[in-house]
């Protein structure tokens, strides 16, 4: 015997509710009576969205509101039914209707229930915006079950989403159950008798067409002298506020102008139910002439139709479903001739009419809402069975990783065909290394530091003749008539400055560090030391906060393998107090970092910090090195969880939330190295996660849900654009995605860090 699925006793049903005046209020109302009226043992309370500054006086069912624009209420209504023991959520989404960018407010409570969700979708978006894919995803991931109105949405959710068919349910909008009349009963009693009437309702806003059914006028009363088109519905309370009935007026001038003023009316009324169904009652032909396609619902075009009148529609998907096989007429959008001889039509034609009538309704019977709640409770019972979506900790989620994600193999081949006799190239056209930008020390300072960590990393390490290039590069950009590194040469192997940048001084000095302590030949682990010492004193004039930060990580790797030295030790307080005195000037409660902005390689500041202070055993920088990157990583992690590091468009921009492209290798590759140097210090769960999600983003876990690398080659993307990987595959894009490939390996196959004895030492010094 077929085991049926345990029943529903207490639903939560979220969205607007009335009296607040929109559709997914009335939507809300009506499903929640719905739910009620089906099944006499259950229990479905709401909780209604509130608009910011607005209040209403909502009916008991209303056990908690939530204010818009409140995130603490979102995490309050989680509590709140979770609390309560509801069975199952009921979510009636649209992103109008929540707060933060694209509505993800409503990410933060439904990431805390934990009962089931089914979420109604009213819009789903073909071409949604980053932040609206964001909340999207989001939704989809906190739902058992998702219901759409249409086949169309059906088909969006899937190639769109990449949603599983499985987890979609399309369930009609509801209709009221009423009789098949004649409308010159409601005629009568409204004060239209003996007149053809035309009507559209709901909330007046511009996309609903009006203008053109206005338009339309002249021609339909020339045909039908009587005709009269009725508007029913107040104008969209946003729009109240932002214009106030500016768009209102606007259309009763042009009906004067037209000459058909006589001919529309205009009802500015938010009409109950009861009242709504009279005046669909009166109508001859009901109208919805929106201008845009990209509708999955209206629940005016469901009322109209399941109460049995004669439609004419522009085709919105919605209306190319329902009215489809002559149970309407669809026209061209932004057509008044078309909607003028449709509608025309069919108020001169009886018999077309009548028959018209006759199919919608009896088409529509499986819309009523009796039908629709049924069909409701099947799904949130179905949804019971899934349960709901399994939210793993953080320590769950990497030992998952650990314990079955696919990390690729190092593939060496487009880093090394980027290299030549003279060093490695900058850039690339798509894969193939472009010499019009010669060289760099910026991008040989990365390639030493890969080639020399590779093998202490556990791999296999280059040839010698590879990295011996990288290191004889270095040697040429010393420029010791001013102490510094050159930075650029030209491919015919000329230098194109004397001095480079602090950065790329810092970083040279970092290279030299990691060669000091792990390059495989003793003669150029003594070069590096050398050079490393030499060039140190540089810095002590520099300003650019990265470059102390490379700096202080090629100390950490340089004290590890040389002797004790005061006057090195000395360099690295200074640098490491420099930091420390930037957080102290910049940090607020809101911005816990060095700089007021950010920029690129941003993880290494905290990075640096953290290493110097495990090596020195400095409480102090640790703590600001874990405090800083915790901030930095809110900031990286879009609201479903992905990674998303710092945009090219957010440098030099102050005190502002970073905004997302271009988004860079380097960022992916410094958060994957400070987040495992983080989880050295404290051992806890959210670092681990945090450079796996980095990590992930190469693979397409992402913004765009595209991979930037090239598994088989090694090559990796330039950077993320809004719309598409970069084709270019230039030297820093592969070195980042191998220094993180290299140390996350690692990181896997040595069980996350030193050994547990060890650990526990480190901390207890750090805490002493």
């Amino acid at each position: 015997m077929e085991t049926q699925p345990a029943s529903h006793t207490r639903i939560a049903v979220i969205g607007n509710y009335l009296p607040r005046r929109c559709g997914i209020a009335t939507f809300t109302h009506d499903l929640h009576r719905a739910l009620l009226m089906s099944k006499p043992d259950l229990e479905a309370y709401v909780v209604a969205m509130t608009d910011h500054g607005r209040a209403y006086d909502y009916p008991p069912v209303v056990r908690f509101q939530i204010q818009d624009q409140s995130v603490d209420d979102y995490i309050r209504a989680a509590e709140f039914l979770n609390q309560a023991r509801f069975d199952a959520v009921s979510l009636q989404h649209e992103f109008g209707i929540f707060g933060g960018e694209a509505g993800c407010h409503i990410i933060e409570l439904l990431s805390r229930l934990r009962m089931p969700v089914v979420t109604t979708l009213h819009t789903v978006l073909p071409e949604p915006t980053l932040a609206q894919r964001d909340v999207m995803r989001g939704i989809i991931d906190s739902s058992a079950k998702v219901v759409v109105m249409a086949e169309k949405g059906r088909e969006l959710l899937r190639s769109v989403y990449g949603m599983p068919p499985e987890r979609i349910e399309v369930i009609p909008h509801g209709i009221p159950d009423v009789a098949f009349l004649d409308p010159h009963f409601a005629k009568a009693k409204l004060g239209f008798s003996g007149k053809p009437v035309i009507l559209t309702f709901g909330l007046l806003s511009p996309n609903k067409g009006i203008e053109v059914m206005i338009d339309a006028m002249p021609a339909i009363v020339e045909s039908c002298p009587d005709a009269v088109y009725v508007v029913l519905g107040a104008t969209h309370p946003n729009l109240v506020r932002e214009q106030g009935e500016t768009y209102r007026e606007g259309l009763t001038t042009r009906a004067r102008d037209l000459g058909v003023d006589d001919h529309v009316v205009f009802i500015d009324q938010f009409v109950d139910q009861a009242t709504l169904l009279e005046y669909i009652s009166m109508c001859d032909v009901y109208v919805t002439p929106y201008l845009n396609e990209a509708q999955m619902t209206s629940g005016t075009l469901a009322y109209s139709y399941g109460s049995g009148k004669a439609v004419v529609s522009t085709p919105y998907w919605h209306a190319q479903e329902l009215l489809a096989e002559g149970r309407g007429i669809l026209v061209p959008f932004a057509d008044a001739k078309a909607i003028g001889t449709a509608v025309a039509g069919l108020l001169s034609n009886d018999v077309r009419r009548h028959a018209m009538r006759k199919r919608a309704y009896a088409t529509s019977r499986l819309m009523t809402w009796a039908q629709t709640a049924k069909r409701y409770r099947i799904v949130l019972d179905e949804a019971r069975t899934i349960g709901p979506p399994a939210r793993s900790t953080p320590i769950e989620q990497e030992a998952l990783w650990r314990a079955g994600y696919p990390v690729p193999e190092i593939s060496l081949k487009h880093f090394l065909s980027m290299c030549d006799s003279t060093g490695l190239l900058q850039h690339a056209v798509h894969s193939v290394p472009d010499r019009s930008h010669g060289y760099c020390v910026d991008d040989n300072a990365r390639a030493l530091i890969f080639a020399a960590r590779v093998g202490s990393l556990g791999e296999r390490h280059l040839s010698e003749r590879t990295t011996a290039r990288f290191a004889a590069f270095i040697q040429h950009a010393w420029n010791p008539d001013n102490g510094r590194f050159r930075n650029f040469m030209s491919y015919d192997r000329r230098w194109l400055e004397d001095i480079g940048s602090e950065d790329s001084h810092g970083r040279t000095l970092w290279a030299l560090g990691e060669c000091a302590r792990s390059d495989t030949s003793a003669s150029r682990r003594q070069w590096a030391a050398a050079l490393f010492r030499t060039a140190l004193p540089a810095v002590e004039t520099f300003k650019s906060p990265r470059a102390w930060a490379f700096t202080l990580l090629g100390l950490d790797a340089y004290c590890e393998s040389n002797s004790p030295d005061p006057a090195i030790a000395e360099y690295r307080q200074s640098l490491a107090d420099r930091l420390m005195s930037l957080l102290a000037a910049v940090e607020t409660p809101d911005w816990t970092w060095f700089e007021n902005l950010l920029a690129y390689d941003n993880a290494r500041l905290s990075e640096a910090l953290l290493l110097t202070g495990l090596a020195t055993k400095t409480p102090a920088y640790v703590d600001a090195g874990l405090r800083s990157l915790r901030w930095l990583m809110t900031q990286q992690t879009a609201p479903t969880g992905h990674f998303r590091p710092v945009g090219t468009e957010s440098f030099g921009v102050a005190w502002q939330a970073p905004k997302r492209f271009d988004q860079q290798p380097v960022e992916a590759a410094a958060t994957i190295s400070a987040c495992l140097t983080a989880w050295r210090a404290s051992s806890t769960g959210e670092w681990e996660v945090g450079a796996m999600r980095a990590f992930s983003w190469f693979l397409g876990d992402n913004d765009l849900a595209c991979p930037l690398v090239d598994l088989a080659t090694g090559s990796c993307s330039d950077g993320l654009h809004p719309d598409r990987p970069s084709e270019n595959k230039g030297a820093e894009s592969v070195l980042a995605y191998l220094m993180g490939l290299t140390e996350i390996r690692r990181f896997m196959r040595t069980d996350a860090g030193p050994d547990h004895a060890e650990q526990a030492s480190l901390r207890l010094v750090l805490s002493a």
